[in-house]
């Protein structure tokens, strides 16, 4: 269940329901071509009859299938008007106060789908979405709601022509209001049971505790950067209700959704960055149980994504995951450079991968990542050519994209570093698992190239020509694009790396470049991946700037984070609000998720990242945070960072061992200089173990960082 709380005269809820699914449209994958047959298509020049063929059969409903629905509205009218609201992150409580002095408490039940409002309203009503968006529900099909409105008590039951029914009920007595949501065939009958006289002060003690249990774990960050400490703060609070480990997988909006209209893009399952964005910093922030709905989901979905692998690939190992799915896996949208790529796949078995590097749970690793990285591998292997390059035989994709760019072409830099990142990881997951190595993966390793480039002056106008990542082979970037996709092989899937020599140069100028196409189409969640690829290349104060610009910019007045620009003068995606009058709301203005917590990752990756077998506390300092502390953060290997910054220096670093072994770690050298150059240090810990490096006095100039052990 999820709420939004809104208004002026009056208190405005919107109520919706994870998994309130119109199913009906869904393409099982394997009913599409192959990729041979995709390919031969492209090679001829015969890509409308693709597109045709990646378009869903059957008659066309009046609005995107399948697709999540909203719920409706609830309307409060209280004695007084509202006059200021204040949210408690820590406890997930809203306390409303209005013009007569009195006031509201909003909070949801955490183990149950209800919502509780401590205070006495003059007058309750309840509208289903029905009534803004009844039209288009018509026109497919769908009947207009059940109603009921009693003395105390009302909802209704929207049904649906072939999925489970929602409903929505309301209680409200001496205690207050409770409104509850259910799904199924007795929805009515089970959401009524929810908001039936039960006990509150059971019922808030349960959800305390929950809340207790939830903030426990999570990493202690004091920035001097009042915004965004707040998004921070606020994105560990959508973090719990969104990815709750007793919920379902989150979608682009999750159970918040307007009931004024449609989903933009169905509130999907997208994975060619947003669900991927969404998860990320579950496992930074220390709660990588809430990754536990969406390998679920992957479980179920594992005989569809390698059915997907046999008809598209004709290789039996091969899974192959479409980008924008609904619950069952069924694809949506009819894009094809999405539904057919491969790096979907693969990005989500990194996914699972870093999740057994951070907690070092073999279960997850035996049970989620490796059949992901197996069958990811099998259908890029599957896609895999040998041709003649310069120095000899070598390996290449023949058809790939990058990812939301219209077009194709021969060995996209996305689908490269997406292989390369499977032949990477795979002899590690191997030697875990006692596996035998496949050759194939040193193959890939050794013959595949880690980009295509191509050849163009620096962007000030110098003469001479040199390399930069294209998006494929002969494709510039050649326009401000929302998918840093090409650049991926920075972040995330680190296979390109900026501080390697024979590699440096090529991402500076790649940068240079991405730089000077500007963000002019960029949208919220292209901000903090953009932060992310700059805290990769040693540029924490640009990272933080673009997080600034993303609060400003890409927020509204409730701190939603939003896909398109707020106001005008930075990015103009679809067509920008540059002639709206101030406070039009646009059928473009999409919330969604995927930004907020691609945030909270950009901020742990500049306090730490991992290079290769070396974790970086703080690779370099932000010029913006002179002052500021973080602990907790989780880390691969289960080691827990934490550090110290004051007037721009780094004054301690402190690092805790959960499972023990080695650590090899290193920061700015020496310790408490704003420099980039790191100093590495080899520990061995035991279980439990903590250690501490000091900043040195002026007495120990010479001599390695202060250190100390705790048990």
């Amino acid at each position: 269940m999820g709420v939004m709380v809104w208004g002026t005269d009056r208190i405005c809820l919107s109520l919706a329901r994870n998994g309130f699914w119109d199913r009906r449209g869904g393409v099982p994958f394997a009913a599409t071509l192959t990729f041979r047959e995709v390919r031969s298509l492209l090679e001829t020049g015969r890509e409308e009859e693709l597109r045709r063929a990646f378009t869903s059969p059957g008659a066309p409903l009046p609005y995107r299938t399948p697709t999540q629905l909203p719920g409706g509205r609830m309307e409060l009218r209280f004695g007084g008007t509202p006059v200021r609201a204040e949210l408690d992150v820590a406890s997930g409580s809203l306390i409303v106060w209005f013009s007569d002095g009195g006031r509201a408490r909003f909070w949801q039940a955490m183990t149950e789908d209800l919502l509780m409002v401590e205070g006495q309203p003059e007058s309750v009503e309840l509208w289903p979405a029905w009534r803004w968006i009844g039209t288009q529900l018509a026109e497919g099909g769908v009947l207009p709601p059940e109603t009921w409105d009693e003395a105390g008590h009302g909802g209704f039951l929207q049904t649906l022509p072939e999925d489970p029914a929602l409903a929505i009920a309301w209680r409200w007595d001496s205690d207050g209001v409770r409104i509850g949501t259910a799904l199924g065939a007795d929805a009515r009958d089970r959401a009524e049971g929810l908001v039936v006289p039960l006990d509150p002060a059971s019922l808030a003690m349960r959800t305390d505790h929950w809340w207790a249990s939830y903030r426990s774990d999570l990493p202690r960050v004091k920035l001097s950067d009042a915004a965004l400490q707040a998004a921070w703060d606020y994105a560990l609070f959508k973090q719990a209700g969104l990815t709750s480990p007793d919920g379902v997988a989150a979608t682009l909006q999750g159970p918040w959704m307007a009931e004024t209209g449609l989903p933009l893009w169905s509130n999907d399952y997208h994975f060619n960055v947003n669900a991927q964005m969404i998860y990320w910093p579950s496992l930074a922030t220390n709660r990588p149980g809430h990754l536990r709905p969406l390998w679920d989901a992957i479980r179920d979905w594992m005989p569809e994504l390698r059915a997907n692998g046999r008809a598209f690939y004709g290789s039996e190992g091969a899974v192959m995951l479409p980008h924008a799915v609904d619950d069952r896996c069924r694809e949506i949208g009819g894009f094809w450079q999405g539904t057919i790529d491969q790096a979907c796949a693969a990005w989500l078995a990194q996914l699972a991968w870093l999740h057994y590097r951070y907690t070092l749970d073999e279960s997850v690793l035996r049970g989620t990542a490796w059949p992901l990285l197996e069958g990811a591998f099998e259908g890029f292997w599957a896609m895999a050519e040998t041709i003649e390059g310069a120095g000899g035989p070598r390996l290449s994709l023949p058809v790939g994209v990058s990812a939301e760019f219209g077009g194709w072409g021969r060995d996209a830099s996305f689908q490269l570093a997406a292989f390369h990142l499977l032949a990477r990881i795979l002899p590690q997951a191997a030697r875990v698992l006692g596996h035998p190595e496949d050759p194939r993966w040193a193959r890939v390793r050794a013959e595949l190239p880690i980009a295509s480039t191509v050849r163009g002056a620096r962007v000030w106008g110098e003469s001479q020509l040199r390399d930069r990542i294209a998006l494929w082979e002969g494709q510039d970037l050649s326009e401000s694009h929302r998918h840093h996709s090409h650049l991926a092989g920075i972040y995330p899937f680190c296979t390109i790396s900026p501080e390697a020599p024979a590699t440096r140069d090529l991402v500076r100028r790649s940068l240079e470049h991405w730089s000077a196409m500007g963000p002019g189409q960029w949208v919220g969640w292209s901000m903090p991946w953009a932060a992310l690829l700059w805290a990769r290349c040693d540029h924490a104060s640009a990272a933080v700037s673009l997080l600034r610009i993303w609060e400003d910019v890409f927020t509204n007045e409730g701190r939603g984070t939003l896909h398109n620009a707020d106001s005008p003068g930075y990015s103009a995606w679809l067509h920008g609000p540059f002639f709206d009058p101030p406070g039009t709301v646009r059928a473009e203005d999409q919330m969604q998720m995927d930004a907020g917590f691609g945030v909270l990752q950009a901020i742990c990756e500049i306090f730490v990242q991992q290079r290769g077998d070396t974790l970086h506390v703080l690779p370099s300092l932000p010029k913006q945070w002179r002052d500021f502390d973080f602990d907790g953060i989780l880390c691969e290997g289960a080691f827990l960072a934490g550090a110290t910054v004051r007037e721009g220096r780094l004054c301690e670093v402190r690092l805790s061992s959960r499972a023990g072994g080695r650590l090899s770690v290193a920061f700015p050298a020496p310790l408490g200089h704003n420099g980039t150059l790191a100093e590495t240090f080899v520990l061995e810990t035991a279980p439990g173990e903590t250690v501490v490096f000091r900043e040195r006095g002026p007495q120990e100039a010479g001599r390695p960082p202060g250190t100390r052990r705790l048990p």
